[in-house]
């Protein structure tokens, strides 16, 4: 697993993440179970995995504690599971984010694939034009911003393996899943062809020209670096994500945005 310097593991038999003394947590992983996301996938009767994804929000690093609920940012953990749904790979439930209190406005999100490979889809709307439709291709390692305001989802790119990710969000998090759900999903389901590779299917419900496929860039707007994990990159500078939280204070960098 890429070397977060936070030292926590998963445990596979009990889907569980496992903390060194030094890190907080809580206690329980929340876990997301198939029947809850069955509404979200092209075929609502599909097998799969009955644990979809295991959650850990808030984790950090005990000396950190109290930063980071002073500047209302939160750092999340969360490991899918392998195998398919169907003939789906395995996914998050489409949503936004919801409005926070922190800023009155949606808020993004900041990914780091930890193991596996992952496809953070996203799109600008989940209204009937859903706007520009990107799926990006994210190994170990690799980071993925995901704006304010756009519908997306995540997905375990493989059959064979488990993806696991860690996020900056903010603290007051929340979803919005009315708009995404009423159009049936997002505007592409991903499905495994028979080799094992994803392809895409057009979701009627929306009137959509194209899907951008594309592997993440440098975000040198936030001063990335795509070199140390992002929690070092808050130890290091404990500013530097406070773009997550405070979103409305950058807003010239989110119009036409390119993940």
């Amino acid at each position: 697993m890429f070397e977060t310097g936070l030292g926590i593991t998963f445990d596979e038999t009990t889907h569980e993440f496992v903390y060194p003394t030094t890190v907080f947590g809580p206690p329980r992983a929340e876990q997301r179970y198939l029947k809850d996301i069955l509404h979200s996938m092209a075929d609502h009767e599909a097998k799969g995995p009955e644990i979809v994804y295991s959650i850990a929000m808030d984790v950090g690093l005990k000396k950190d504690r109290v930063d980071l609920m002073a500047r209302e940012l939160l750092f999340g953990i969360v490991a899918y599971a392998d195998g398919s749904i169907g003939e789906e790979p395995v996914k998050s439930q489409g949503h936004i984010h919801a409005i926070s209190n922190s800023c009155l406005m949606s808020t993004p999100e900041v990914y780091e694939i930890w193991s596996g490979e992952a496809i953070i889809y996203m799109q600008e709307r989940a209204t009937d034009n859903p706007g520009r439709c990107y799926a990006i291709h994210a190994k170990a390692g690799e980071v993925v911003i995901v704006p304010p305001g756009w519908a997306h989802c995540t997905i375990n790119a493989s059959k064979t393996e488990r993806m696991i990710f860690g996020a900056w969000c903010v603290r007051d998090f929340g979803f919005e899943y009315a708009d995404v759900r009423e159009h049936n999903g997002l505007a592409f389901y991903p499905k495994f062809d028979a080799q094992g590779t994803i392809i895409w299917e057009q979701n009627p419900s929306y009137q959509v020209e194209k899907l951008i496929e594309k592997k993440p860039r440098e975000y040198s707007e936030f001063s990335i670096d795509t070199e140390r994990p992002i929690y070092q990159q808050y130890e290091q500078e404990t500013a530097k994500f406070d773009f997550v939280v405070r979103p409305d204070l950058y807003k010239s960098k989110w119009l036409n945005y390119i993940p």
